[in-house]
């Protein structure tokens, strides 16, 4: 199924935009793990629309209701289901979007391929919407995770091209727990001040902007992952992939390296309290699709957001005509800030069905 990612561990998201929900389903989760649920819901509140004027002000609690999988706050071995109601829909903006098609939206794909059937409100199954349930599952990937030693945490890298602060060779728990209590989540909070005036510029412009997510896990082991189409990139950017609005991803020094020599980009090894590190990292943490033992470092690129208030040009499809559209409705200016947690829960959860994997579905 397209909704679905896993090897072990199964997590499929449903739903669409202005449903009557969204959810997941976690199928694989260890048994017996504690949730901390409160700790989930402020992981689900980094994400959560409405809460000021750089992101959409469609307003939604986004607290799941767990259907099954968890008894007495401890997973039971069950496949774990949460759902999250859809409270602050208005469908009536997108009347005339049936026969408009948004340039930038899925909105003409799934038309021609299900011949106009799809429930593209607020862009259906397509939308960022379907982003909270997905943080369900990682949030409670992340939670795994940590208890085993691995941390994930993310920044954002770059907003209209103002750059952050990149990630120092090793960050720490402690950071990624000080970047995701900040309420825009940058390394450098003078660069943060120049982002958000960017993105406000570009909302009273009736426009939008990207940006680029940078994420990183640490306190992961030497030897998982598999070569060719098993590798640890093969499997993350799968996933990430999946997030509405990720149009690129890299690892490493990325595209960067292919500016570098072999002698700039080559990570030299040396023994350090009997193991073996890496000087610098441009590799990532990855070689071969097989994990290093350095922190795994990504960069996922965020378009701009799609729905803009100035007038655009499609095309009317019962006619086959050309016509100008003019989006009405709520929107991010930018999805960039909002996409953060997400890379967080995707990639933290691509690495905990790896762990289940090599570990045959037990830690």
């Amino acid at each position: 199924m397209s909704s679905e990612f896993g090897n072990i561990l199964h997590i499929s998201v449903f739903g669409q935009s202005h449903g009557r929900a969204v959810g997941v389903v976690m199928d694989g989760l260890p048994a017996g793990e504690e949730i901390d649920l409160e700790a989930l819901q402020r992981f689900l509140d980094r994400r959560r629309p409405g809460t000021g004027p750089l992101s959409t002000a469609r307003r939604e609690t986004d607290v799941p209701e767990f259907l099954s999988g968890l008894e007495d706050g401890r997973t039971c071995g069950a496949p774990l289901c949460a759902v999250i109601p859809n409270a602050d829909q208005r469908s009536g903006d997108y009347g005339e979007l049936a026969d408009k098609p948004r340039p930038g939206h899925a909105d003409f794909t799934a038309w021609a391929k299900w011949g106009g059937r799809a429930d593209m409100r607020g862009g259906g199954h397509f939308s960022g919407r379907l982003t909270a349930p997905l943080c369900v599952a990682g949030g409670i990937a992340k939670q795994l995770l940590a208890r085993r030693g691995v941390f994930v945490g993310a920044h954002l890298a770059a907003v209209a091209g103002i750059p952050d602060a990149p990630f120092p060779l090793h960050p720490t728990a402690a950071l990624f727990a000080e970047i995701a209590a900040r309420p825009f989540p940058v390394l450098d909070e003078e660069a943060g001040e120049r982002m958000r005036a960017a993105i406000l510029a570009a909302k009273n412009d009736l426009d939008s902007v990207g940006g680029v997510v940078e994420c990183a896990a640490i306190g992961l082991p030497p030897g998982l992952g598999d070569p060719m189409f098993g590798g640890v990139e093969n499997r993350l950017a799968a996933a990430l992939f999946g997030i509405p609005a990720v149009k690129g991803v890299e690892f490493g020094a990325g595209f960067g390296a292919a500016e570098l020599r072999g002698s700039e980009n080559n990570d030299p090894f040396r023994v350090e309290e009997g193991r073996i590190r890496a000087e610098s990292n441009h590799a990532g943490g990855i070689l071969g699709g097989i994990t290093t033992g350095m922190p795994l470092v990504l960069r996922a690129a965020v378009k701009p957001t799609p729905s803009i208030g100035r007038a655009q040009r499609t095309v009317r499809l019962s006619r086959l005509e050309d016509t100008g559209l003019t989006i009405h409705g709520r929107h991010d200016p930018c999805v960039a800030h909002r996409a953060v947690p997400v890379a967080e829960a995707v990639t933290a959860a691509v690495l905990l069905d790896m762990l289940l994997e090599g570990n045959h579905g037990t830690f």
